[in-house]
């Protein structure tokens, strides 16, 4: 498995691959509408806070089969990163392609000198890839109700920044 940086020439390929990924069998029928995940991908490449050194690839024999990315978020105005979507192709799901690209782009976040990565997704996946739940590190999720599923991963650069969370404007619109 091969993870590198998106390209324009790549989306066509990685929309439908996050469709895949996050498509239930009731969105599967004809007709049916799209996955959130899809729509948010499309409105945050379009949003001045995408950030492409930050949207990885993993590609297998010439396909790609997984992808991730991050995008400017804030704590109390100060730079951080959100991470979503995180996405593997359904015939793929359970191989590590989800864990290389967690990896890869921790790695490539903290070389860019970023202070921390926040998520929301499940406790038991993320605490391996270093994250915990937001509240222990002194930062406050956009919605209280999220509790410990919101969660982040300090970085080397992170030097206490504390207060609320703020995603990039097109999580607004899910």
């Amino acid at each position: 498995m091969l993870i590198r940086r998106e390209t324009p020439a790549d989306w066509p390929r990685v929309r439908h691959l996050v469709s895949d990924a996050f498509s239930s069998p009731q969105q599967g029928a004809r007709g049916a509408s799209e996955p959130a995940e899809a729509r948010l991908l499309d409105w945050l490449r379009a949003d001045i806070d995408w950030l492409p050194r930050l949207s990885l690839v993993a590609v297998t024999q010439d396909q790609i089969v997984g992808h991730v990315l991050c995008s400017r978020g804030r704590v109390d105005g100060r730079p951080a990163l959100g991470l979503a979507p995180l996405s593997v192709i359904s015939t793929q799901q359970g191989r590590g392609i989800g864990t290389g690209l967690m990896h890869a782009v921790l790695a490539a976040a903290d070389a860019l000198d970023e202070p921390l990565v926040a998520l929301l997704g499940d406790e038991g996946y993320y605490s391996r890839f270093g994250f915990v739940p937001a509240s222990r590190v002194g930062i406050d999720a956009p919605d209280a109700a999220w509790g410990d599923h919101f969660q982040v991963r300090t970085l080397t650069r992170y030097s206490g920044q504390t207060g609320r969370f703020k995603y990039a404007e097109p999580f607004a619109r899910l």
